[in-house]
């Protein structure tokens, strides 16, 4: 029998006096979370790479500037393009989802599992101009052991912006020198993320979340660079 997964949205804050209308290239998009979407954007990801293959998938659910992290960061079409798919592909599923206030992008955090292994997979998703999402970054890491899934995935919101008030400022990690750090935020500035790769064969990947006055850390998390997941 299938396991029943319950999504519970924890909304940081009501939207109702979040940013205005904006209009995305092409088509007029409401600016508005939607954890659902992302978790069925990652398992519908994931239910791919089972019945087309795990590159494929890979390929198909990526935006043409995607990078992923072999363990060097790199773009990842380029690094999929022609790639042959393994004989059996990765399984994985979320544990976890923050998202920005206007839904513009939103993280996703679960476990991977291979017969040889299992570790965490941290993905970015960015929201695509017909409403729906593709990913922008995966890093795996590999923990050694399997991770005990959620009875339900935790999905996150920031709280939104005041509606003419000042954009949220980020406070950047400062990465060590030589360490390849990049940091990015969603379009209204809610939501921020730092990917690094360090020395050892480690990545960090940092995500904070606006609670309003200030930013939160939800996660900072590093470990030894895992299976591309």
């Amino acid at each position: 029998m299938k396991r029943l997964i319950l999504i519970a949205v924890l909304l940081a804050t009501a939207c109702s006096g979040g940013p205005p209308r904006q209009r995305y290239p092409g088509v007029a998009l409401r600016p508005a979370a939607n954890p659902s979407a992302v978790i069925a954007a990652e398992i519908g990801f994931a239910q791919l790479a089972q019945e087309k293959g795990q590159w494929t998938a890979f390929r198909a659910t990526a935006t043409q500037d995607a990078e992923m992290f072999v363990p060097q960061r790199t773009n990842a079409q380029a690094w999929l393009k022609g790639r042959a798919d393994p004989p059996k592909a990765i399984r994985w599923q979320p544990y976890q989802v923050w998202s920005s206030c206007d839904g513009s992008f939103a993280v996703t955090r679960g476990g991977w599992t291979t017969d040889q292994g299992a570790g965490f997979f941290n993905t970015v998703w960015q929201r695509q101009e017909d409403g729906g999402y593709k990913w922008v970054l995966d890093l795996g890491d590999d923990a050694q052991a399997q991770s005990t899934p959620p009875e339900m995935i935790a999905a996150k919101v920031a709280t939104c912006p005041a509606r003419g008030g000042q954009r949220p400022a980020l406070t950047v990690p400062i990465p060590d020198a030589g360490v390849d750090s990049r940091t990015a935020t969603s379009r209204d500035g809610t939501l921020g993320w730092t990917s690094e790769v360090l020395e050892g064969g480690k990545h960090r990947f940092v995500v904070q979340l606006w609670n309003g006055q200030g930013f939160d850390r939800v996660l900072d998390t590093a470990a030894p660079a895992g299976a591309p997941r």
